[in-house]
């Protein structure tokens, strides 16, 4: 990054540390009009950083590899097609794929969470699926959140040499199921129990997320496996132009 760059990036984050304290917050695919709108400014302050950060890493990107737009609208498209297929779980909310663990691991978490504010607007929009209020802290949880720990667990599996595929597997997975407790948390925060307080909520959160969000994180994690082969056998150059493989392999 240039010095620039560097000086707007710090300035986001100083903008979000010094605007997102509040009380208590929420999110995930919430639908409109359900955070009270303290939260969704905090959460949308506090997804500032992250997408001035996933702007320039894609800026940089294009002039390095103009023909890299391709795998990016791929990536974006797979985040739209799978977070679309929707199964009704919270009051307020849903359970479903991200499909932020593909983008995640191609071009790393900063790039998809711009792929995932763009889907998530268009989905609101066209779909009524999540809402325009809330677009910071279903941001947060799905584009930011989710995404960054797949790519963690990604490099750790990359490093300790275990198999590249089941590697690519359990990174889809977990970022998946990290992404609803990290809902579990926020709603929690925003509706704490009267007899519990905030661990209870997101212990209730999460246990009524479970049972649907389990199963789809093992079906995301598969579909990332078999998207990768696939490019892999077929879309080699076009790994090769975004740095994902090596040339010569």
């Amino acid at each position: 990054m240039t010095e620039k760059q560097k000086k707007i990036l710090k300035l986001s984050i100083a903008f979000s540390v010094a605007f997102a304290v509040y009380p208590t917050v929420n999110a995930m695919h919430i639908m409109e009009g359900y955070l009270p709108v303290g939260f969704c400014i905090a959460w949308g302050v506090v997804c500032l950083p992250f997408l001035v950060k996933g702007f320039f890493t894609i800026r940089r990107l294009f002039q390095e590899n103009r023909k890299a737009i391709t795998m990016l609208a791929m990536a974006g498209a797979y985040i739209f097609v799978l977070s679309a297929l929707k199964i009704p779980s919270v009051t307020g909310s849903c359970s479903h794929m991200t499909g932020t663990g593909l983008g995640a691991i191609l071009f790393g978490p900063s790039t998809v969470s711009i792929l995932g504010i763009i889907v998530l607007l268009f989905q609101a929009v066209l779909l009524a699926h999540g809402g325009l209020t809330t677009l910071g802290a279903n941001t947060f949880s799905m584009a930011i959140a989710g995404p960054f720990v797949t790519y963690g667990i990604y490099l750790l599996c990359k490093k300790c040499k275990v198999n590249r595929m089941a590697g690519i597997f359990l990174a889809a997975f977990f970022g998946d199921l990290f992404t609803y407790c990290v809902t579990s948390v926020q709603l929690a925060l925003a509706y704490p129990s009267t007899q519990g307080g905030v661990f209870a909520s997101a212990l209730e959160f999460l246990g009524v997320f479970a049972p649907t969000q389990l199963p789809l994180a093992v079906v995301e994690g598969l579909l990332t496996v078999l998207i990768m082969m696939a490019l892999e056998n077929y879309a080699k150059p076009e790994l090769k132009a975004i740095g994902f493989m090596k040339a010569g392999k």
